[in-house]
């Protein structure tokens, strides 16, 4: 036991890699395809029946498989390309509103300023992550055209209440394009960049917002070193091999065929619909999402037994923390967020010092938008949001990921409680 407690170095978030991974990678590199191929269309379609079976063992190779889940996720190059081509199909412009949470990474809020829409931040719930649902039921006007939810650290929000409140807005809503008529409301969007995996009242994460944004980013639970994926629900009157067709012209400069479909034979031919933009994955990054999916089960069961042992811990010394599951819900445990009562900025900062100095890597999720620069220059203040503030004022994100061994987080968990219990 005292060989544990010599110093250690507890990375934050290093990404899981194993030799499969490595393995599947080099394969991908011999067969010649490197860029978006078999690979690639072969994560999208497990990555759509894990979204809607919760079943990480679908053979999707088969006619059957094919068919059925081989349009309802679109892999790109990351969650950001992911979000803003949601807002793309949606058809959000220049003119529209987006409301969103203060309390997210600036990848929320960048997406919709990219496709030229007015972002309306919403404060948070006091004591919480999520945003108050009231403040953005005020916030709903004729302008609004979408909802961006952010399931922050992989817990679900309550999309009940955003539903309730988008359909009890509608006769406010015009829509300006066929998606937009055919869901006939506010568009609720998820940013489910933490949540790939979690569970909200049987629905899994992917298959509950109209459309939703992943993240395959290195320090994400599920990675391909960068990447994402966007998914929708069915929405009437709309294929969607119709709103896939669309994702791979917006992804592929408006070129209405890939370079896996170019290759069949005498299909050279391809024209350029629209002057858009290049965000595809390709087949290396692919490579690595299909052997981290074989793997995931075993990987989310791992974060929820370290939970278990970090709410021990803060139950034992009086430290809040984010619930990762209940009787309707289960997250996909990507964040341990605490809060410690009574301090402040300065204080967490010693605590976070004090923490590497003893070799235990730390973080904060996050810093609220209106403090940061650029959002500041467009006028907002961060006094306008106290509840987000408040939350992020005494905030410290421990190690949470699946190299962490029992000794690892014995080790945690001994410096946290030593260095804390200083301050409370």
């Amino acid at each position: 036991m005292e060989e544990n407690y010599k110093k250690r170095e507890i990375p934050f978030s290093p990404p899981d890699i194993t030799e499969l991974e490595i393995a599947e990678v080099c394969d991908a590199l011999r067969s010649g395809w490197i860029t978006t191929g078999p690979r690639t269309k072969l994560l999208e379609r497990r990555l759509a029946a894990y979204i809607e079976t919760g079943k990480t063992d679908i053979d999707c190779s088969t006619d059957d498989a094919i068919e059925k889940y081989s349009n309802r996720v679109v892999c790109l190059n990351s969650a950001t390309s992911a979000e803003e081509l949601n807002l793309r199909i949606l058809g959000i412009r220049p003119g529209d509103e987006v409301i969103l949470p203060a309390y997210t990474y600036s990848a929320s809020a960048a997406a919709a300023i990219h496709v030229g829409a007015k972002i309306v931040f919403i404060d948070s719930k006091e004591g919480s992550v999520e945003m108050d649902y009231d403040k953005m039921e005020t916030a709903i006007n004729e302008k609004t055209k979408a909802i961006i939810a952010v399931d922050l650290g992989g817990i679900i929000c309550d999309y009940d209440r955003i539903f309730e409140v988008v359909e009890k807005k509608k006769e406010l809503f015009v829509p300006s394009t066929d998606i937009q008529k055919a869901i006939g409301r506010v568009a609720v969007v998820a940013d489910c960049a933490h949540a790939l995996g979690a569970q909200w009242h049987g629905k899994n994460a992917g298959a509950i917002a109209d459309f939703t944004s992943f993240s395959f980013h290195a320090v994400k639970n599920f990675t391909t070193a960068e990447g994402g994926a966007s998914t929708w629900r069915k929405m009437s009157g709309i294929e969607n091999e119709d709103i896939y067709h669309r994702y791979q012209l917006y992804s592929l400069h408006g070129q209405s065929k890939d370079a896996f479909a170019k290759t069949q034979l005498g299909a050279w031919e391809y024209d350029i619909v629209g002057p858009w933009y290049k965000c595809n994955m390709t087949d290396i990054m692919a490579a690595i999402g299909l052997k981290q999916l074989d793997r995931y089960e075993g990987m989310l069961k791992r974060r929820k037994d370290i939970i278990t042992q970090y709410d021990k811990m803060c139950d034992e010394i009086g430290v809040e923390y984010l619930k990762h599951s209940g009787e309707d819900y289960q997250s996909a445990n990507h964040l341990y967020i605490t809060r410690i009562p009574g301090i402040d900025d300065q204080i967490r900062r010693k605590i976070i010092i004090e923490l590497a100095e003893l070799g235990v890597s730390t973080n904060v999720h996050y810093k609220p938008l209106p403090m940061m620069t650029a959002y500041k220059s467009m006028g907002w203040d961060i006094k306008d949001f106290p509840n987000a503030y408040n939350y992020y004022e005494n905030l410290v994100t421990l190690p949470l990921h699946t190299c962490l061994s029992d000794d690892d987080v014995e080790y945690v968990v001994e410096n946290y409680k030593k260095v804390v219990k200083e301050y409370i």
